[in-house]
């Protein structure tokens, strides 16, 4: 099967037609990281550096394309494009397109490919993984009410739990106002404020030190497009600003990114009052799915009605970096097998640590 590798932004207008084309009717397939336009957005983000962002594209007979795979290549080795602000990988195809990864890492021309939320049923590259997880989702195909009646008959109270919440809020600060695609600029600074802090108080990389994270956040605070862009939710109390989310739009899926509260009123749970309001707005718009990605947080677990499980790992030729990776992860499965309690979790903590600081970079 032929393959063409393209710079991302030197996709054709007929080959991002093509790949949307891939993407629609193919449920698995609905996110906004695994757009054409994502990766596009990732390359301009990335300015100088936007040459790295390129894109393999797989070629029938005919020239049709029948399957893309998009890449961040640097020193040879190919990783998720937008790591670590990325929580979906897969290789966009038409069903039933197989793919040889081996063709593929030729193509790239790289010793390896890095994956680490690589979709478990992507048949290319899955099956390389070296460990998984889940990403949370609430499916809400036929709409709040019909979900929220699903919740309460699967044993769960959070909606209740919500709304009690909710009234006591307004009872003691001021009645609750949601803003759906909100334009405001000083809510969204807000929000990268308070992310800013919470990476402060938690340890984490300050992911705004890096000036393509502040483009790519801006960019798609900014998108307004159907079919991929951002969307900025804000929950006031009161007049004062109590939540605020920014959010990864697709053709019917909206992708939980960036979310915040303020911890003034931290006992009223308004981010779990800004996800609420949220569901309620997709009706009749068209977005059915609302995907939190990985994370086994309590708020994902009480309002997903559905998962996504994503693999993290490699596929590499014969080589020096191969060989370092396998090292890597051989020392990771021995420490996550050992019954040393957090100690067994330091190697795994130290190579996403390290990844996050390579996709910086």
């Amino acid at each position: 099967m032929p393959i063409e590798v393209v710079k991302a932004l030197d996709l054709t207008p007929t080959d991002i037609a093509r790949w949307e084309t891939l993407q629609r009717g193919q449920t698995r397939l609905d996110s906004p990281f695994l757009s054409p336009h994502w990766t596009r957005t990732v390359a301009t983000a990335q300015a100088d550096k936007a040459q790295d962002v390129k894109v393999a594209i797989f070629r029938d007979a005919t020239a049709q394309a029948v399957a893309f795979m998009p890449a961040r290549i640097r020193h040879g080795i190919a990783m998720p494009v937008g790591s670590p602000m990325c929580d979906y990988q897969a290789l966009i195809s038409a069903p039933g397109v197989a793919v040889n990864p081996r063709d593929m890492l030729q193509a790239l021309g790289v010793s390896r490919i890095d994956f680490c939320h690589m979709m478990a049923d992507d048949e290319t590259l899955a099956r390389h993984g070296r460990g998984r997880a889940d990403s949370w989702i609430v499916e809400i195909p036929d709409g709040y009410e019909a979900y929220a009646a699903e919740r309460k008959a699967s044993g769960s109270g959070v909606l209740k739990d919500v709304d009690k919440k909710r009234r006591k809020a307004e009872r003691e600060v001021g009645p609750s106002r949601f803003t759906a695609m909100s334009t405001d600029r000083a809510d969204f600074d807000q929000l990268i404020a308070w992310k800013r802090d919470q990476l402060l108080a938690t340890g984490q990389t300050d992911l705004f030190k890096t000036p393509w994270v502040n483009n790519l956040v801006e960019a798609v605070f900014q998108g307004r497009e159907p079919g991929f862009g951002g969307g900025l939710y804000t929950l006031h109390l009161g007049d004062k600003l109590a939540a605020v989310h920014l959010h990864l739009r697709g053709e019917h899926t909206i992708h939980g990114w960036l979310i915040a509260h303020n911890a003034e009123f931290e006992r009223y749970s308004p981010g779990m009052m800004l996800f609420q309001d949220i569901l309620k707005s997709m009706d009749g718009s068209p977005y059915t799915r609302l995907d939190f990605g990985t994370g086994d947080y309590r708020f994902k677990r009480e309002l997903s009605n559905a998962r996504q499980t994503v693999v993290f790992g490699f596929l590499g030729s014969p080589s020096v970096p191969t060989l370092v990776r396998h090292a890597v992860y051989g020392v990771r499965s021995l420490a996550e097998s050992l019954p040393l309690g957090r100690i067994s979790e330091i190697p795994g903590k130290a190579m996403r640590r390290i990844d996050l600081l390579r996709g910086l970079h």
